[in-house]
């Protein structure tokens, strides 16, 4: 892999805590050519925090790692403000490393915009997430695009690795190890993407009550023309859901009615 373009690792590190009922952040930290925006206060005394990204999109050689601490009661939701461009590439690939850990009580949501693999373009991402014990709460979302299909570039990228590992405690209860490439597997049939151009995965942790939110996520899935997918319930009663779409705006819609229904 070539030298990273800004001449050292690209980092995000945000320590939230909690105190009389709000969430703030203890600790920020940021490099080029990642910004973050202040953060948006939300009614139950959570917080909202953007990331911005002052360049054009992740390039050859890329070394990213974000880091997140929630600590005990804080309530942070992180997204970005563009969509993961990640170009097209001579040779090597760039890569991502993600750590979250959630204290008990605290609540975190992870939902950057979508990814749009380029033309050769080749991604290595890796998140290692730990939830202390049942009362961590998280939730993530992620939609992987084809590609830029309006251009003909349907599954043209090179590869596209992302490994999920969450712990609860010291047992692992989600692993997803999705490797992508194109040149290998028909990325348009039967088991992959079926014919659908775009991909969201989420991961949603032990709801109060898991066989009645599972029944409402189906319910808006089975609601929507545009998209299909599925929700699974995990040994521990955390929920996986796997949705196929053509437009990222559709999954994105989706999502957000997700994840607003009350669990």
């Amino acid at each position: 892999m070539s030298a990273n373009q800004f001449g050292k690792l690209s980092k995000i590190l945000l320590r939230a805590k909690a105190e009389d009922g709000k969430t703030f952040l203890e600790d920020v930290y940021f490099t080029a050519p990642f910004k973050i925006m202040r953060p948006f206060p939300r009614e139950n005394g959570g917080i909202r925090v953007m990331q911005m990204a002052a360049s054009a999109g992740i390039m050859e050689g890329d070394c990213q790692e974000l880091e997140f601490d929630i600590g005990t009661g804080a309530d942070l939701e992180f997204v970005s403000q563009s969509y993961d461009k990640i170009h097209e590439m001579k040779e090597g690939c760039a890569r991502r490393t993600t750590k979250i850990r959630v204290h008990s009580g605290a609540a975190f949501c992870f939902h950057p915009q979508p990814t749009i693999p380029f033309k050769d373009s080749a991604f290595e991402s890796r998140m290692e997430i730990h939830l202390d014990d049942e009362t961590s709460v998280f939730s993530m979302s992620e939609i992987l695009s084809c590609g830029r299909y309006a251009r003909e570039e349907r599954f043209a990228y090179r590869h596209y690795y992302n490994l999920v590992e969450i712990h609860r405690g010291e047992a692992l209860i989600y692993r997803d190890n999705t490797r992508y490439i194109p040149s290998m597997f028909d990325m348009e049939g039967l088991g992959m993407y079926e014919n659908f151009t775009h991909l969201s995965n989420i991961f949603i942790s032990r709801p109060k009550d898991p066989e009645a939110y599972k029944r409402k996520i189906q319910e808006i899935l089975d609601r929507k023309a545009d998209v299909e997918g599925s929700v699974t319930m995990l040994f521990g009663g955390d929920l996986a859901v796997r949705i196929f779409g053509r437009r990222a705006q559709d999954l994105e819609r989706v999502n957000k009615e997700i994840f607003g229904t009350e669990h």
